[in-house]
């Protein structure tokens, strides 16, 4: 069975849904995912933990499917996703078209609330 689901976060969801396709007598199960890996937190309205609660900031590729339990697991690349929604050359990474600060951990505006609770920027990891 392959699933296509629109993003893995910390894996819960993902993890259920594995179990159902098992039990309704599925041999294999293979996960591809229709985002980026999400490595960092949104501030801006997306409900997403704290950063170590998402398993692409603390898990390879490899680690998340054996985490989840899947025969395998494959996400689009940013450049990709960009490409699906009519950006022919990817992402410019000079000037992104759309805010994908959960997928790069560049964030638009820095999250200075967050900066004050002790939240790290990419640049400074």
């Amino acid at each position: 069975m392959i699933l296509v689901d629109d993003s893995v976060v910390r894996g819960t969801t993902s993890r259920k849904i594995k179990e159902m396709i098992l039990d309704a007598g599925a041999a294999e199960v293979h996960f591809r995912i229709a985002s980026p890996p999400t490595a960092w937190p949104c501030f801006y309205g997306v409900d997403t933990p704290q950063r170590d609660k998402l398993l692409a900031a603390t898990m390879s590729e490899d680690e998340m499917r054996d985490h989840l339990g899947v025969d395998s697991l494959k996400f689009i690349s940013l450049d990709g996703l960009y490409r699906a929604v009519g950006e022919a050359e990817g992402r410019d990474a000079k000037c992104p078209q759309y805010c994908d600060a959960c997928f790069s951990g560049e964030y638009p505006v820095e999250p200075a609330d967050m900066l004050q609770k002790g939240f790290k920027m990419k640049a400074a990891e």
